[in-house]
């Protein structure tokens, strides 16, 4: 007859089945105090869920053109973004999911005697934006290699912090979000812009897109207060949010 198994055994074996049970969940925990939970990923998605919003995938590099693209002005009206922020000359901003610089330099423009800080997680995008910089001649833009969990941001130092159509790839949100309110004056603010997923009319991919109550609900998440929504523009919302004082 085979030996009885040890005890110690037959322990491991138990742990390695619930070990390869608990691995193969559809929605499972990842960490206990993150409130990230992972799905099998869908087709433009990461599948790690920040509260129930799957994460989009980021947009390499290698399509920097996108950001560039003629249709983006009439689509998006970047100068009227600028407009609506109402920035101060002098004011520090910064542009986070900077990319090629798209929002970058008209902040730049705008700020002649502020500064723009402009941070971006990929090492290849940044060089691009310093060839611009270089070729314009711009001194006001510092450009930042942040990680995916934080923007390296100096503490206390932004009136203002930009993303446009970068928060919903943000792999890790929550953090992200944290040190960015960090590195918020007292008062300072946080502008969102965001293709409206309410409207089946605004024809980018699902998780491309946010509504309103999503962004609301993840900003109060890090103690940000909603001060207004401005739907002007023609397919994305502009939602603004103020660090208390």
């Amino acid at each position: 007859m085979p030996q009885l198994l040890s005890a110690g055994l037959r322990w491991a074996m138990f742990s390695l089945v619930c070990l390869s049970l608990w691995a193969c969940q559809p929605n499972t925990l990842i960490g206990s105090d993150s409130g990230y939970r992972q799905q099998q990923p869908s087709r433009d998605g990461i599948g790690k869920v920040y509260m129930g919003r799957e994460i989009a995938q980021v947009m390499g590099h290698e399509g920097a053109y996108w950001l560039e693209r003629p249709s983006r002005e009439p689509q998006e009206h970047p100068q009227q973004v600028v407009e609506l922020l109402d920035l101060a000359p002098d004011a520090t901003v910064a542009d986070i999911g900077a990319g090629t610089g798209y929002m970058t330099l008209r902040l730049a423009e705008k700020l002649p005697a502020g500064h723009v800080f402009a941070v971006d997680v990929q090492p290849e995008m940044l060089s691009l934006l310093r060839q611009r910089l270089l070729a314009g001649d711009i001194t006001t833009v510092e450009p930042i290699q942040g990680a995916i969990d934080n923007p390296h941001l100096p503490a206390d130092s932004v009136d203002l912090a930009l993303m446009v159509d970068a928060y919903h790839e943000f792999e890790y949100p929550h953090e992200m979000m944290l040190h960015l309110r960090d590195a918020l004056k007292s008062g300072g603010q946080v502008v969102l812009a965001e293709y409206r997923a309410e409207s089946p009319l605004v024809l980018i991919k699902r998780l491309h897109k946010m509504s309103e109550k999503q962004v609301k609900r993840e900003m109060r998440a890090v103690g940000l207060t909603w001060l207004k929504t401005d739907e002007s523009l023609p397919q994305q919302h502009l939602l603004f949010f103020e660090k208390p004082a």
